[in-house]
């Protein structure tokens, strides 16, 4: 086993999954609610190092288990290869729960949480997602949704402001009056560990157990007529981006240098004097 080699990939695969990592928080920068991810490395003294093997040749007993998917690249298993010490692997990304600038928009439905807290949305098919995004809008049949369509929730289930809207306000305590009437109050809900919640897609969150069952907020803080920006910092994504990319490159010069180095042992070695 080449231990050079594989030390310097297990550097290039963390330093691939950084960019990975940075590169979604700059393409969110503009995402109302969105909460930046931080990708964590961990170092070990010593870690075991396996790779996946497949079946190369087909004996008789295995065309008899497969059939006619005999020809499909089909996993034999781990292979152990042995020990590398100080290997650095990527742990997980968590994320950031700092807040956001704040914008004022004037626009009832755009709603914004003071603290920490995350609205529940639903999309069609019943699932449960949770958002920092207030970014609202009045649909074709009266619900409160998101951009992206999923429905607003509220104590009694679904947010509707009905047809007739005249005046429509959210107070400090999540409740959507319509014609000066409160029509529904917002589910607030927080976790124990909400670094541990999971990206879903655009600014949707969906739990773990990791992060915990959701929790009513007790006595939310609630803002109308203004959002939550992304609390993605550009320049502090750029920075880890330029750092990853230099990791990178190194990991990669020192994965070629180890190639020379053992191509120069096998031309070397049992050469007559």
């Amino acid at each position: 086993m080449f231990r050079g080699i594989y030390a310097a990939t297990s550097a290039m695969l963390v330093q691939e999954k950084m960019l990975d990592v940075v590169g979604n928080n700059l393409a969110n920068v503009d995402t109302s609610g969105f909460r930046a991810r931080v990708a964590v490395n961990q170092s070990f003294p010593e870690v075991l190092m396996d790779r996946v093997e497949r079946y190369t040749v087909l004996d008789e007993e295995l065309n008899e288990e497969l059939g006619d998917k005999k020809f499909f690249p089909y996993v034999r298993g781990r292979t152990h290869l042995g020990t590398m010490p100080l290997a650095n692997v990527m742990s997980g990304t968590y994320m950031s729960t700092r807040p956001g600038n704040v914008t004022y928009t004037d626009n009832p439905l755009d709603i914004m949480i003071e603290g920490e807290g995350f609205f529940v949305v639903e999309d069609g098919n019943g699932n449960t997602f949770y958002t920092r995004q207030g970014s609202f809008q009045r649909n074709g049949e009266g619900f409160v949704v998101t951009h992206e369509g999923e429905f607003l929730l509220g104590d009694g289930g679904r947010v509707e402001l009905g047809d007739d809207v005249r005046t429509l306000s959210v107070d400090e305590a999540g409740q959507v009056i319509v014609n000066g009437e409160a029509v529904a109050t917002l589910q607030v809900v927080q976790f124990a560990n909400p670094t541990y919640l999971r990206h879903e897609g655009r600014s949707l969150l969906s739990a773990t157990p990791e992060s915990g069952a959701a929790e009513a907020v007790d006595g939310p803080s609630v803002r109308g007529g203004m959002i939550e920006r992304s609390n993605v910092e550009v320049v502090l994504e750029m920075v880890r981006m330029i750092e990853a990319q230099r990791c990178y490159e190194g990991a990669a010069k020192a994965v070629t240098s180890q190639d020379e180095l053992t191509s120069r042992l096998f031309t070397s070695v049992g050469k007559p004097s």
